[in-house]
């Protein structure tokens, strides 16, 4: 069965409904869906439809959410669903997140079995929640995180970060590291571009940075988001809540509802020595042989971690320190 009760709403007149997971606090008829597609008032109860809706699952490289500082080299077991409460009008996974693909139907504790089994046969560190936006999962995610914890596994949020504070909070105990999609730095390209907003996703990486590990991805988009003063401005952010803090920044190519031509290599350079200048780990995605995805020390700049594609090599630690100067890298999964 995929429906299941859903939280966080408030009871209106006539049975309207108002959800209160996201920050759009959609104001839901009886019979209608949000703006997610899979929230719906059901006769002044609100429902989630995606309840063990699974449109994809299997085995990855935990570098492909991306994630770089956490337990790198090793596989994540992720689970897709679909809808989304942003509309990008670049996204990468359409398909999931605005279409209507072909699904299974997966309980919690059936997705765990499957991680167990997985893991028996190679590295796996515990289960991502990705593909689309798992925040509109959140019944499905949360009780999903509960069973893997308890199993002595982790869990990972790949997430736009459009969530209010009070179901954010509550799900953070669980959440052992989050990659999260700060697609510009400007609320006008939010709205344009995303139907969305920018602080509350400012809120849900200042929140989550205090809770779990965390990591970022800024799609550059030319002509849209890719000025060095916004660059600027979301470095210096990030700089602000955690220098420390891995920026991933990633080329655009045309996808869905914007046919623009993909990002200039140069563009990507310019932005990785921007962000360079503030913070000390910064790594450029989709762009072969850049060479700026390997992590280096930000001390004596000697490698640390080399990255061909998805093969890992720990070339320069020392446990968590590097060889050469003794500097501490804040990499989790790594003794020492």
């Amino acid at each position: 069965m995929a429906d299941r009760a859903a939280e966080f709403y408030d009871l209106l007149e006539n049975k309207d409904i108002k959800c209160l997971l996201c920050p759009r606090a959609c104001v839901i008829k009886p019979g209608k869906a949000g703006v997610c597609r899979v929230r719906e008032n059901r006769d002044g109860e609100l429902i989630t439809r995606n309840y063990r809706v699974v449109t994809s699952y299997g085995m990855d490289p935990i570098e492909k959410k991306p994630l770089y500082h956490f337990y790198p080299g090793t596989e994540i077991f992720s689970l897709g669903t679909v809808g989304c409460n942003l509309h990008c009008q670049f996204c990468q996974n359409w398909t999931i997140a605005h279409g209507d693909p072909q699904s299974v139907d997966l309980s919690p504790e059936a997705a765990v079995e499957i991680m167990e089994r997985e893991s028996a046969r190679r590295p796996c560190v515990g289960i991502a929640y990705t593909y689309s936006e798992p925040t509109v999962w959140y019944e499905y995610v949360l009780e999903t995180a509960e069973l893997a914890r308890g199993k002595g596994f982790k869990n990972v949020l790949v997430t736009n970060g459009y969530i209010q504070e009070q179901p954010l909070r509550r799900l953070l105990p669980l959440i052992d590291a989050m990659n999260i999609d700060v697609k510009g730095f400007v609320e006008d390209f939010y709205r344009k571009w995303c139907k969305g907003g920018l602080a509350p996703v400012m809120k849900t990486v200042e929140t989550a940075a205090g809770s779990c590990h965390v990591e970022l991805t800024n799609l550059i988009i030319p002509g849209l988001n890719d000025s060095r003063e916004e660059i600027t401005a979301l470095a210096d952010w990030i700089k602000s809540v955690d220098p420390d803090t891995p920026l991933h920044l990633s080329r655009y190519f045309p996808n869905y509802q914007l046919d623009l031509p993909p990002t200039p290599v140069g563009t990507l350079e310019m932005a990785y020595d921007i962000a360079r200048e503030r913070l000390h780990y910064v790594y450029l995605g989709n762009v072969a042989g850049s060479g700026h995805s390997d992590t280096v020390c930000p001390s004596c700049e000697q490698s640390l971690i080399r990255r061909r594609g998805y093969q890992v090599s720990l070339v320069g630690l020392d446990g968590r320190r590097c060889s050469r100067c003794g500097q501490e890298i804040p990499i989790v999964g790594l003794e020492g």
